[in-house]
């Protein structure tokens, strides 16, 4: 990781609020990542995994539903006005290449991407199927978007051909919802082959030491129904994902893994457990988790509940669910709805590790028994919903729901608060 030196660490370090050698160790042992192109200029450092604060990530990108690349640079500014850590393109129509440039360009975050998404459109393109893909295919793209500066690669080499068996016996409620998965999988059931991440896993190790860019090992079989949480697919995949971290870290290349989606309540922290353990404590990067099917419209109030205890249970990274998950291609409020209760998980567990995030609950609760609103707006994850909602009904310090009944000023005029 020759591009990590002293001082960028110590300059991370100093963001992060720890000590650089802690981070040093961190680094050194697998357990955290700074997602960081070698062609990083003007790009925010962030540090994930253990001993550090939750970090999340939001998705962006056009569908071939959506191709208004102005709308996804707005979501992108959104999403970093709101606090996410990262971004992702997941564009699927247009001109790929160039969206993803204007995407890095315009962000001032990380940057990570799907790279068999762009493989197998332009296998559609090139052969009228993208079945017909082949690995020189997927490696033109590996190599495009590393020399654009592209800072994380989902990966999805855990999916194999033994899995398919698996699925044929074992069916599923909700069969296989990773679209890079069910690409992969389609492909290997068509050809009769092995997955080619798989078969070609160390070439893409070199080529992300050679850019330092972080592998993030893609759950392509992860539950897309609570009813499948922690099945035989899941926990096979898991199992490869193992081997794989195993050897990026023997190469010394930054590594995280995804985890599901749709997962039981009562059985995320087992899921946490497990991929730690099985993983080596690598970062884990928890796609939601929803613990129930029925909040469509609400889905990222199901990811905020399931996000923080993932996240106190060992999780470092989570990914924004917006309200339009399952139903429709998210628009800018989306993502700003999503990122928010996103940041709501992450700081329900950071307020019990860091100081710093304590103290801003602990000041906001001062100025709240002072009515001091102002004071209170400049700290909210939102000030400007509060501000509305308080200045549509308020003309006086109290706000409208207690009026001259509120509580607080009550208790003031009885000078028991000091």
């Amino acid at each position: 990781m020759k591009f990590l030196n002293k001082n960028l660490l110590k300059k991370i370090a100093k963001l992060e609020k720890v000590e650089y050698r802690f981070l040093e160790k961190q680094i050194s042992k697998g357990r955290v990542v700074i997602p960081l192109n070698k062609k990083y200029a003007n790009k925010k450092y962030v540090a994930i995994g253990d001993g550090l604060k939750i970090k999340i990530n939001t998705n962006i990108g056009t569908s071939t539903e959506h191709l208004q690349i102005h709308d996804e640079i707005k979501k992108l500014e959104t999403a970093i006005k709101y606090g996410t850590d990262t971004a992702m393109d997941l564009s699927t129509a247009g001109d790929l290449d160039k969206i993803r440039k204007k995407i890095i360009h315009a962000s001032t975050v990380p940057i990570g991407t799907v790279p068999i998404y762009q493989a197998a459109v332009i296998a559609e393109k090139k052969y009228g199927d993208f079945t017909k893909m082949r690995f020189d295919d997927i490696w033109d793209v590996l190599k495009i978007q590393a020399e654009d500066g592209v800072d994380f690669f989902t990966i999805h080499a855990g999916i194999l051909k033994k899995a398919l068996k698996i699925l044929t016996k074992n069916k599923r409620v909700g069969g296989i919802v990773s679209r890079g998965g069910a690409i992969l999988a389609r492909w290997m059931y068509i050809n009769n082959a092995e997955n080619p991440l798989y078969e070609n896993f160390d070439a893409i190790l070199e080529l992300a030491k050679e850019y330092n860019i972080t592998l993030s090992l893609g759950d392509a079989l992860r539950p897309g129904a609570i009813a499948d949480s922690t099945d035989k697919l899941q926990l096979f995949e898991l199992n490869v994902l193992s081997e794989l971290v195993k050897k990026a870290l023997k190469k010394e290349v930054q590594v995280l893994v995804e985890g599901p989606g749709h997962i039981l309540l009562n059985q995320i922290p087992y899921n946490v457990y497990l991929e730690k353990k099985l993983c080596f404590s690598v970062p884990f990067y928890i796609l939601g988790p929803l613990p129930i099917d029925i909040a469509a419209g609400y889905d990222h109030i199901s990811a905020s509940i399931g996000g923080a205890i993932a996240a106190l249970f060992g999780a470092n990274f989570l990914c924004v669910v917006t309200p339009a998950e399952h139903l429709r291609h998210p628009t800018i409020d989306d993502i700003k709805e999503g990122v928010i209760a996103a940041r709501i998980a992450a700081h329900s567990v950071d307020v019990l590790n860091f100081e710093d995030e304590w103290r801003k609950d602990y000041q906001l609760s001062l100025y709240r028994a002072k009515r001091k609103w102002a004071d209170q707006f400049s700290i909210l994850l939102d000030k400007e919903k509060a501000q509305k909602y308080h200045n549509l009904q308020n003309k006086i310090d109290v706000c409208s729901m207690c009026g001259k009944f509120c509580s607080l000023k009550i208790i003031e005029t009885c000078k028991l608060l000091k």
